[in-house]
């Protein structure tokens, strides 16, 4: 077979391996949009969910998730980032290291119910948080750090040494290095990280099972100690739990959460595209 024959058996079967993995994603977003585009409105959007969940709207549920979310971020960004700068600027390159890395590797296969279990003993129990927004953000935070662990440590790695090389030569320190170089040039790839943990850990059901959602609350949450409703979890009441259930309602809330992670990785999108234009390399 001639090199011209396998450069096109090759961009064919990338080719058909795309479309293997794009058309079902399309499908399937495109029946949400269809099955649940009829339940959007702003009463939906905007108002509590009434008679047993089978009218009304998802207002709380989508609050809590935005809560979740943002308190999620706070516990895994700066922990996150944190590790990563270790592991990639001061950890030697040993056993112990090597180690350390392999684990984070592991704890992002660890089933989602496992870091539930684990946050309902430590957070819920152990530490008397109850089953509360602090609880839940405690355990998706735990959740997402792997991800964003591994995606940070990948970009910083990916800045040129030739960087740390001139500032330190110019009479800058470690820490100033990494701070006005390192994590700039860094930063496209660490927001990456961080949308893809945020994204996951929105779209989670069973961690916030068992530390913080509820199936009804009449109000929104007035400080972290509370539970609350999110949209995963009453996804999962109202398509399990609650007979006669109208299906448009359903789709409806699956349609507002597909748009809220959608969203997210937009804003990853934009944010990422920004930085990488200012980038000095």
């Amino acid at each position: 077979m001639s090199r011209e024959m396998k450069q096109k058996l090759a961009f064919a079967l990338l080719t058909a391996a795309a479309v293997v993995v794009v058309v079902p994603v399309l499908l399937v977003a495109g029946y949400i949009i269809w099955r649940g585009a009829g339940a959007i409105s702003l009463e939906f959007l905007l108002s509590a969910p009434r008679h047993g969940l089978r009218e009304g709207g998802i207002f709380p549920a989508a609050i809590g998730t935005v809560i979740l979310t943002l308190g999620t971020a706070i516990v895994a960004l700066p922990l996150g980032v944190g590790a990563a700068i270790y592991l990639s600027e001061y950890a030697r390159d040993d056993l112990l290291t090597r180690l350390i890395r392999m684990a984070i590797i592991n704890l992002a296969g660890i089933p989602s119910v496992v870091y539930g279990l684990f946050g309902l003993g430590l957070f819920v129990l152990f530490l008397r948080c109850g089953t509360s927004i602090l609880a839940g953000s405690l355990t998706l935070g735990l959740l997402t750090l792997p991800v964003v662990i591994s995606t940070a440590e990948e970009a910083i790695r990916a800045v040129p040494q030739s960087f740390r090389v001139v500032s330190v030569s110019l009479g800058g320190t470690k820490w100033q290095t990494i701070r006005h170089l390192v994590l700039p040039n860094a930063l496209p790839g660490i927001i990456t990280g961080v949308i893809l943990g945020l994204e996951r850990a929105a779209g989670e059901t069973a961690p916030i099972l068992f530390t913080v959602a509820a199936v009804y609350l009449p109000r929104l949450p007035r400080s972290i100690f509370d539970q609350t409703m999110a949209l995963p979890y009453h996804l999962f009441v109202i398509s399990t739990q609650v007979p006669g259930m109208p299906m448009t309602l359903q789709f409806g809330t699956a349609l507002v959460l597909l748009a809220f992670v959608l969203s997210l990785n937009a804003a990853a999108t934009i944010i990422r595209s920004h930085f990488r234009r200012r980038r000095s390399w």
